[in-house]
């Protein structure tokens, strides 16, 4: 067995680990050697072992030498086992309850010096230790077993130490795969140097040192040498180069009713290269709510179908699907014969439509993930459009890629701002354009705060928009009332609002099939109804450019990006937008600083910034429930200088590609779901 085989065992090859154990482990979601190593210590027992008995403090855990010398098993049930201990002359009791004597015998052996560990209590004028463990004194112990881990039922400190404790002494010896010029800034400490010492200390205490900081910078480069090496792969697929008709683009754009702004033309070149290279495109198109994005990828759609080829262009919602449908046949029908296909769609519309797809007599296919069935079939795919897919990982994402062939590329977009520090590890296997700057005729959203017993000011406000013609959106975070968790709901905010304003309301939420939404939103769109109440289900990608007011009730339950998500509803006009932000009595610091943050600023990339400082990158962005990477030990905040070194050794890399592969076990010893053969 390699040493790269052994560290990805599966945890049951571990002497000790049986059928019981391994169920504990599982519980833990240790799987593997691998795994038990990255799952740290989280404190220290307080006091050495040399601790003399009248010296113990009630409450405090200890480790303290000491030899059993008689049992006391009672026969009447229910009372507890005791055995008596010596140390130095002065006696202890460890107490037992629900253990079994042949358990007692073992783990407490007479006239044989052990160390017990547990909570030091007093009866009687007599200390005692209840349900203590203990560790034989003889046998040589790698790990410092001062150290307490975060165990589950089943599973004892005194076992877990003694798995651990095997594994670390058949620890292998890896080969360095660090450059010298990298080593060196961690004093050249090898990778098993430091995984024995992240076992000998609690992680509050180790977490600035050299050990620690060496295994945050193996795992931000494994992470980013796993992207790299994908990127490599597709670059390295050779495809037909599309013709762009420049003659063709420039029409499009005249006859669009505004012009485009520098960064968009710019994102507009890079895609025209990437598609007119014979490398295949993976390009990410990355900007934020309400920048344009989606005028670049139906322009690049266009130049794709024009160089003849078919384009999917896949939204996370039938809304937004819908929406993009909408919007490619009002303004680009004379162009292209654009179709939807989404779960809902009738059978028989279904069939229709894989049959012209096949036939080629569909362009544009617009829908949800269901595009890429296995069931439907293009006839010349050669552009994927990807529209609000942050949650996708490094390999949906290819996987989507494959599917249209190798002569197929892909666009992804994303109007979720991301840190430079976590651009990488997101979106490290792709090329990006950044659309910072908003369309011309977009004028800056003015952004309130309201106590919620100010509701009668905003009342007012909203009559006052109303009148000028003008539309709202009324976000609410629930959509019925909840006795657990007192914040506002749809459908009583729906009740509220009617009283005021009559007829001019209407409801939309997740709980509503298709076709009632759609019917609402349509009544919204055709301005039929003044005030939209919502849950954060219009969060992405509606767009309304009458609605210039949204009024989120309970902003201070929201994050930061979400906050400036749904902001992003409004202001897509070239009206005056307001965002007003309720919230209740009580702040907390926190929420305090959301708000403040969100009324000073409308650039979605200092907002997550700020948002990733106030609440940690396990949490930024929604990316802890998105199931994408999540580093064990990196921060992208607490450790900007190792991301930014990380960055510029695969830059090096990069400029041979070949040398990549030469890090594969580098990649599958911290990927290790993935068999690097079969996934890249």
């Amino acid at each position: 067995m390699s040493n790269f085989e052994y560290l990805l065992s599966p945890i049951d090859k571990i002497k000790g680990v049986g059928k019981k154990t391994l169920n504990s482990f599982t519980k833990k979601k240790i799987f593997t050697i691998f795994d038990l190593l990255w799952h740290l210590p989280v404190s220290r027992i307080e006091t050495a072992d040399d601790t003399e008995v009248n010296d113990l403090q009630v409450g405090k855990n200890y480790n303290i030498k000491v030899t059993p010398i008689k049992y006391n098993f009672p026969r009447i049930r229910n009372l507890p086992n005791k055995v008596i201990c010596e140390k130095n002359g002065v006696k202890l009791d460890c107490i037992f309850f629900n253990s079994y004597e042949g358990y007692i015998r073992k783990l407490l052996p007479l006239n044989e010096e052990v160390i017990i560990n547990g909570k030091a209590n007093n009866f009687r004028n007599k200390f005692q230790f209840v349900n203590p463990t203990s560790k034989n004194t003889n046998n040589l112990k790698f790990i410092n077993e001062d150290s307490k881990y975060s165990l589950t039922d089943g599973l004892t400190l005194n076992k877990y130490n003694q798995i651990l404790n095997n594994v670390l002494q058949n620890l292998p010896d890896l080969n360095e795969w660090l450059p010298p010029s990298v080593s060196n800034l961690f004093d050249n400490v090898t990778w098993k140097e430091c995984v024995i010492k992240i076992h000998q200390e609690e992680i509050t205490k180790i977490r600035n040192t050299k050990y620690f900081r060496r295994l945050v910078f193996d795992e931000i480069f494994a992470n980013f040498l796993l992207s790299s090496n994908i990127r490599s792969k597709i670059k390295k697929i050779k495809k037909k180069n599309k013709i762009i008709n420049l003659q063709h683009q420039s029409k499009i754009i005249s006859n669009l009713k505004f012009k485009l702004t520098v960064d968009q033309i710019s994102s507009l070149k890079n895609i025209n290269k990437d598609m007119g290279s014979k490398e295949k495109m993976f390009r990410l198109l990355q900007g934020d709510v309400g920048s344009g994005k989606t005028i670049v990828s139906i322009i690049s759609a266009l130049n794709a179908i024009k160089a003849g080829y078919q384009v999917a262009i896949m939204a996370p919602t039938e809304i937004l699907a819908t929406q993009h449908y909408k919007f490619i046949l009002e303004n680009f029908n004379i162009y292209c014969n654009a179709e939807i296909l989404t779960g809902k769609t009738e059978y028989k519309k279904r069939k229709k439509i894989l049959n012209d797809l096949l036939n080629n007599k569909i362009d544009i296919l617009v829908g949800t993930h269901s595009l890429f069935q296995e069931k439907i079939n293009y006839f010349n795919l050669g552009l994927i459009i990807i529209d609000e897919q942050h949650k996708f990982g490094v390999r949906q994402r290819k996987k989507l890629s494959d599917k249209g062939g190798k002569d197929c590329d892909v666009l992804v977009m994303s109007a979720t701002p991301i840190p430079r520090t976590m651009m990488m590890t997101i979106y490290g296997d792709m090329d990006i354009s950044l659309i910072k700057s908003k369309p011309r005729n977009r004028r800056p959203i003015k952004t309130y705060s309201k106590n919620e017993t100010k509701i009668n000011d905003v009342i007012n406000f909203i009559k006052s928009e109303i009148i000028k013609k003008n539309q709202v959106f009324w976000v609410c975070p629930l959509i019925k009332e909840s006795k657990k968790l007192d914040h506002q709901s749809t459908t009583e905010k729906y009740k509220y609002l009617s009283k005021i304003f009559n007829d001019k309301v209407d409801i939309v939420h997740g709980s509503m099939s298709k076709e009632e939404k759609d019917k609402v939103l349509n009544k919204f769109n055709d301005r039929k109804i003044d005030i939209l109440v919502s849950t954060t289900v219009i969060e992405v990608g509606i767009d309304f450019p009458n609605a210039n007011v949204i009024v989120i009730e309970n902003s201070n339950k929201y994050g930061l990006s979400q906050l400036h998500q749904l902001r992003g509803r409004v202001g897509r006009g070239n009206k005056d937008s307001s965002c007003i932000l309720m919230f209740k009595a009580g702040l907390s610091e926190n929420a305090r600083k959301r708000i403040t943050i969100l009324k000073n600023t409308n650039d979605g990339f200092k907002i997550a910034e700020e948002d990733l400082k106030i609440r940690g990158y396990g949490d930024i962005l929604g990316f802890k429930q998105s199931g994408l990477k999540k580093y064990n030990f990196a921060d992208p905040l607490q450790h900007e200088d190792l991301f930014n070194i990380a960055e510029k050794e695969i830059k090096k890399i990069e400029k041979n590609y070949t040398k990549i592969n030469n890090f594969n076990k580098l990649i599958k010893l911290y990927d290790k779901v993935a068999v690097i053969n079969e996934t890249i």
